[in-house]
């Protein structure tokens, strides 16, 4: 070995005997460039081959994010029919104090204002209305009538957000209101909010059916039909997107683990080649110093005469190797050769040893 290395000293080059050329570089010898020529070519091939490795895993994450990019929803517009007006900002109208008594000459009073709003209403004076029709509510709060009948009149002015608040009250006070109902659905269709006018006026037309709610449905509810599946297409088409995003996250993290899997499984793969110590072919302990004595002349005999092939060959002591007690003796007597007297007397450690001194050539 002495020999080959002196007529080709590249062989010291070889990764697996590393520890050989750190063990001479620590007694002072100076090695030629070609002792280390194929572990800085191994290192290049490792650095280059974790570049390969990560090459497609960036390749994957940019494809993820083209397909993030491709999978960005963009709503249509929704093509609706019918005429909307822009939102009433006036001040809120007057409404009545809830908390007040109502007398009877009040309620015939509010009665009266009541009569007088339709006249007006009758005649197209519609802001005469709301006056009468306010004084009515003054006088008695406690009416829904008053109210829903006020955001009728509101709605016959265009002021869509008066009337909700007056349709509001008129339903807070009977639930069942058909007039509220109305009122406020109407009311909401001026504003273009389809689906709301549509239950609205469904409400209104099972509690109380005329003509004017099913014309007003006719319009309003083609409107609320393609809202309704335009929302659910496109709930779907997030949920898809959601998913899809789901099973990409699953899949990197597969392949991730497959990787780290695969580069584990490697470098044990690696590691067992060498054996032990970072010999091939497994001897403990490594060459320098892997038995008492160290390299030469370690055991009787010296190393020149050593033919390792007896001892890699040898099923007994390789499998004796593989046992934790045999090694733990076996590196103890490594670190100071004067332990060997303590191992002797452990059946199974002291044949062993014995057997191995006598691979060296040493006594038996």
């Amino acid at each position: 070995f002495v020999e080959l290395c002196k007529s080709d000293p590249s062989v010291l080059s070889d990764p697996s005997l590393s520890f050989f050329r750190e063990y001479l570089e620590s007694l002072g010898a100076k090695l030629p460039p070609a002792a280390y020529a194929k572990a800085r070519a191994s290192a290049v091939d490792e650095s280059d081959e974790d570049m390969a490795d990560a090459k497609p895993h960036v390749e994957e994450v940019e494809e993820e994010e083209e397909e993030e990019e491709e999978d960005e929803i963009i709503e249509s517009d929704i093509e609706l029919e019918g005429e909307t007006v822009e939102p009433d900002n006036d001040p809120p109208q007057k409404m009545g104090d809830a908390s007040v008594e109502v007398t009877d000459e009040k309620r015939e009073a509010s009665q009266e204002a009541k009569m007088q709003a339709m006249e007006a209403l009758s005649e197209g004076k519609l802001e005469e209305a709301i006056e009468r029709l306010t004084e009515a509510i003054t006088l008695n709060p406690t009416s829904a009538i008053m109210y829903a009948t006020r955001a009728t009149v509101y709605v016959k002015m265009k002021k869509p957000n008066a009337a909700i608040r007056d349709a509001n009250a008129a339903l807070e006070i009977n639930p069942d209101s058909a007039k509220g109902y109305k009122s406020r659905g109407m009311a909401r269709a001026m504003l273009g909010q389809w689906e709301e006018a549509a239950k609205d006026l469904h409400v209104a037309s099972n509690l109380d059916y005329d003509e004017e709610i099913g014309a007003i449905l006719k319009k309003v509810e083609p409107n609320a039909h393609k809202i309704e599946e335009h929302r659910r297409k496109y709930d779907r088409l997030r949920k898809e997107r959601e998913e899809r995003k789901i099973q990409r996250e699953r899949q990197r993290r597969r392949a991730e683990a497959q990787a780290a899997y695969e580069k584990a499984k490697k470098e044990e793969q690696s590691s067992s080649s060498r054996g032990p110590g970072g010999m091939p072919g497994g001897f403990p302990g490594g060459m320098p110093g892997g038995f008492p004595g160290g390299m030469p002349g370690g055991f009787p005999g010296g190393m020149p005469n050593v033919d390792f092939s007896k001892i890699l060959n040898d099923p007994e002591l390789m499998a004796a190797f593989k046992d934790p007690e045999v090694m733990a003796a076996l590196q103890d007597v490594m670190k100071n050769p004067a332990n060997l007297a303590k191992h002797q007397a452990n059946p199974k450690v002291a044949p062993i040893i014995a057997k191995m001194m006598s691979k060296f050539g040493g006594p038996k």
